[in-house]
């Protein structure tokens, strides 16, 4: 029996109402042919279920309407009028014999929790048939809506559905959560004694790293920020003989969540690397790190379902911004998402139905079974209002104190890229696998070509250094590091650090390895005038915080954001190919594509899982771009697009990637 509408219904199909009158045309649903239950909108103006919608684009891929063509990401939510007027619909109680109350729509969870005797004597009946022993005595009134495993009154064949294999509404990857979309975690077709999902293992820990010089900096590279696809704060690469490689712990494709204490699951990348670079003997981070897939059975999960109950909880946030004071967490032993703790004073505490050590299963009908903390946490902060969780709990069992050494979870993650590479000597054009792609993503930074026209002595130097070269790995174009107080450059004042360096006296310099720019850029010094070209790339947020004063004790490089801002034709790609197994998956996920609210966005590379043929090539890193997948541009495509694509590659697959360095810190 379902707790929010009082009837028996499949835990994946929409709530049933009996309504007192006859229901608008304009109100129904073209699928279903019921009332609309969280309409969503599509893009040719039709309006339907979430769940009808949803399970209809998980097979085809038009309007069942006007069969024009359509993706789930480019439907959205209806407007708060049509919402409202379907929650004000007057709707009869489904206990007819002992409650002839009608209310409107939105007030009968409420009414069958707190008011309604039908349901307060279905709740007392069924507690007696599951405890025999509690016969006669009086059932104390509870507020918790639960779905029991064991509920006699559901047909066979329909109580199987709130097993743990199938409690939550199943959604198809890519549509799920916008934006976020993972190859890694797909289940594999054949065998059907394997493991019916294998989990991906991952685990929050608190890191304290010790530095004599208190200067010093940590050695590592970081990708990602709130204000890039990739939303959270993740490592690209571990410099060698640095803190961080010295202390051992952190890897590439951790994710870091807290610094010193303070939440950097949701600043801007610039905010991260202030947080990050912050002096200091000791410095204390959480990070939640990727273990790899464990296999866990479909019978060894069926039996750990055994005396859990499934439970339905709905919290009502005042506005989109208000936190529900929630952390999770995921465990090494078990696939999911936990409830680690819930803070005092939040709206989940005062609540008081959701409890430590709790598995969610699905919020607002999004599957989460195989899900993470920050696409649980994604899912919650775009949500208006109502947050329907559906929990797995097992009686009398609470998280012990520390879990995993003292860990706790927010809901944050990152990526980063790396740099560096020894220089080759010998002149070459790029491979043939490099080549430019266009794109139009400046998220955050502009770029502005200049050109500087110089008199000077023929001995007087340009006095500046410079970084990059296309021998670089990263096939970065050359870049000012420093303009010394010594040179003419820095009287004339307009070439600045982080410049781009396009040619000098008509030579072009975009093609050409660290040897050969510096070669090129002395010859030329050496006559009477010089005439630079360069690209300054600008930032449109002027409240990031100021980096330069943190800059003392670190070796400088560019921003991993702003190689984001350069126009594409210095863009250089490389072709990434990945083979693997039948039953194998990609194990890598990706964020981005086109969405309709933020049009055409890259798509990165997030997360890597070890132990899968993206971790073990060791060439694909976090935060890097994906231009095409075997041949095929990906530019303007939406993740339901671009996944099928990956999916359908059984063995082998051609990814053509940018790869930029992670910012250092």
């Amino acid at each position: 029996l379902c707790c929010e509408c009082g009837q028996f219904h499949l835990l994946l199909d929409n709530h049933l109402y009996n309504f007192q009158d006859e229901v608008d045309d304009e109100l129904i649903c073209h699928i279903c042919l019921q009332p609309l239950l969280q309409p969503m909108d599509t893009p040719c103006g039709h309006t339907y279920c979430f769940k009808c919608l949803e399970n209809f684009m998980q097979e085809y891929n038009f309007c069942p309407m006007d069969r024009k063509k359509l993706s789930f990401q480019q439907c959205h939510k209806s407007s708060l009028l049509v919402r409202n007027l379907l929650d004000k619909l007057i709707v009869f109680c489904p206990f007819k014999a002992e409650c002839q109350q009608t209310m409107q729509r939105c007030e009968l969870e409420a009414h069958l929790q707190n008011r309604c005797p039908g349901f307060k004597k279905y709740r007392s009946e069924l507690q007696r048939k599951k405890n025999p022993i509690s016969k006669g005595k009086e059932d104390p009134p509870t507020k918790v809506e639960t779905n029991t495993l064991k509920d006699p009154e559901v047909p066979s064949g329909g109580s199987s559905l709130v097993a743990e294999s199938s409690a939550a509404a199943v959604v198809s990857l890519g549509t799920a959560e916008p934006g976020l979309v993972n190859p890694a975690f797909e289940e594999t077709e054949e065998g059907e004694n394997l493991p019916q999902r294998t989990s991906l293992v991952a685990e929050t820990t608190t890191i304290e790293i010790h530095r004599e010089d208190p200067e010093e900096e940590l050695g590592m590279r970081i990708v990602g920020g709130k204000d890039t696809p990739l939303g959270n704060i993740v490592v690209q690469e571990v410099l060698r003989d640095s803190v961080i490689a010295a202390d051992g712990r952190i890897a590439p494709g951790d994710h870091i969540l807290e610094v010193n204490g303070v939440n950097i699951s949701s600043v801007t990348h610039c905010q991260a690397v202030f947080f990050l670079r912050h002096p200091g003997p000791v410095l204390h981070l959480m990070v939640l790190q990727e273990k790899g897939f464990s296999s866990k059975t479909a019978q060894q999960d069926s039996t750990s379902a055994t005396n859990r109950e499934v439970i339905h909880v709905t919290l009502i946030k005042r506005d989109r911004s208000e936190p529900l004071g929630i952390k999770l967490i995921r465990k090494t032993d078990e696939a999911g998402i936990f409830i680690l703790d819930l803070l005092e004073g939040g709206l989940a505490a005062k609540n008081g139905k959701l409890s430590r050590n709790d598995r969610v299963l699905s919020i607002n009908g999004q599957d989460l079974r195989q899900g993470t903390p920050e696409a649980a946490a994604q899912i919650i902060q775009t949500t208006e209002s109502r947050v329907n969780f559906v929990v797995l709990r097992q009686p009398g069992v609470q998280l012990s104190d520390p879990v995993e050494d003292g860990s706790t979870s927010n809901n944050s993650s990152s990526s980063s890229s790396s740099n560096g590479g020894s220089p080759v000597h010998h002149r070459r054009r790029l491979d043939q696998n490099h080549y430019r792609r266009k794109s139009n993503y400046q998220k955050g930074y502009i770029s502005h070509e200049k050109t500087v026209a110089i008199k000077k002595e023929p001995k007087e130097s340009l006095g500046i250094t410079i970084g990059g070269g296309r021998d670089n790995k990263n096939k970065l174009p050359i870049y000012v590091t420093s303009v010394q107080p010594i040179g003419c450059l820095f009287r004339d004042g307009r070439i600045k650090r982080g410049d781009v360096l396009l040619s000098i006296n008509g030579i072009d310099l975009t093609h050409l390895n660290y040897y050969e720019a510096v070669s090129a850029l002395k010859s030329n010094a050496a006559s009477h005038s010089v005439i630079l070209k360069a690209l300054e790339i600008l930032s449109l947020n002027s409240t990031e915080p100021s980096l330069d004063i943190k800059e003392q004790g670190f070796s400088w490089s560019p921003l991993w954001i702003t190689w984001l801002g350069l126009p594409s034709y210095l863009h250089c790609c490389q072709d990434i190919v990945l083979s693997k197994g039948n039953l194998e998956s990609w194990g890598f996920s990706i964020v981005g594509g086109f969405e309709e609210s933020k049009g055409n966005q890259p798509f990165f590379i997030k997360t890597i899982v070890p132990g899968t043929p993206a971790f073990r090539d060791r060439k694909l890193k976090c935060g890097d771009e994906i231009v095409a997948v075997n041949g095929v541009p990906a530019i303007g495509m939406s993740n339901s697009e671009l996944i099928p694509m990956l999916k359908e590659q059984r063995n082998k697959v051609t990814l053509t990637v940018v790869s930029w360095p992670g910012s250092l810190v």
